[in-house]
């Protein structure tokens, strides 16, 4: 048994994602989602997109599809279109957001919301927009469907939701990849939020993980579009850089 344990064995700081009660963290249910906005936004700062004038599609409304939506709708985006596994509705002008929030945790599913124009998934992929947030599956966007995608940028919030062939299809095309190791990183670095809470025995309000969380993912996303500018590369490659410089600059401080 160790200092953290008690009598009975409990080890709080051994797993994250856990009950408030528990031990879990203020803020991780929305991390992952709230981080994609947060992503999202900056990007926007990058490409000199006016937030509050653009139009989103998010393709998934799970956990994170459905944060992500709540807190850009908050931010002053338009978001035209989303989709879960029953389809997806659409709507140039935007879709109400908060009502859709409130029917989709009563129904289960997005489908018969407001009689919005109901599409496919496929489709969905290929609507102009500013911002693609794909947050449902791997793989979403491949050489069968990337010719026909009509954004400014991607925001990869699922895990892996853009093939490398894609990626450089979309490279040559000049439309940015907001890697999903930096957008999704929200739920991960609140997770380690929650080990050191547990480790310290003592917990933080949600407004103080959220600041938190804000600053992590800010600085975050400076360091990876700083080595893009610095290296002319793509967004992707700039993060696995930071990343892989990191890890070696650890390593040789340690085996001097």
């Amino acid at each position: 048994m160790d200092e953290y344990s008690d009598i009975n064995g409990y080890t709080p700081s051994i797993v994250t994602g856990k009950p408030l009660e528990l031990g879990g963290s203020e803020g991780r249910e929305a991390a992952t989602g709230r981080g994609t906005a947060i992503i999202t936004r900056e990007a926007a700062k990058s490409w000199e997109i006016d937030l509050t004038k653009s139009k989103v599609i998010i393709q998934g409304f799970g956990n994170v599809g459905s944060y992500a939506a709540k807190f850009l709708n908050e931010y002053g985006c338009k978001i035209i279109g989303v989709s879960d596994i029953n389809g997806a509705i659409f709507d140039n002008d935007g879709i109400d957001i908060e009502s859709l929030l409130a029917y989709q945790e009563n129904s289960r599913t997005i489908k018969g919301f407001n009689n919005y124009e109901l599409i496919s998934n496929e489709e969905l992929l290929t609507k102009k927009c500013d911002f693609l947030i794909p947050a449902a599956l791997g793989s979403a966007i491949n050489t069968g469907n990337v010719d026909n995608i009509n954004c400014k940028i991607i925001i990869e919030a699922a895990n892996g939701p853009v093939t490398g062939n894609a990626a450089v299809n979309l490279w040559k095309r000049k439309i940015p990849i907001i890697p999903d190791i930096l957008t999704n990183a929200g739920g991960v670095t609140v997770s380690y939020f929650e080990w050191v809470q547990n480790l310290q025995q003592f917990k933080w309000t949600e407004s103080e993980v959220n600041m938190k969380l804000e600053s992590k993912m800010v600085e975050a996303y400076k360091c990876v579009y700083d080595m893009k500018v610095a290296k002319n590369t793509p967004m992707r490659i700039a993060a696995f850089m930071v990343a892989i410089d990191r890890v070696s600059n650890a390593y040789k401080l340690r085996v001097g």
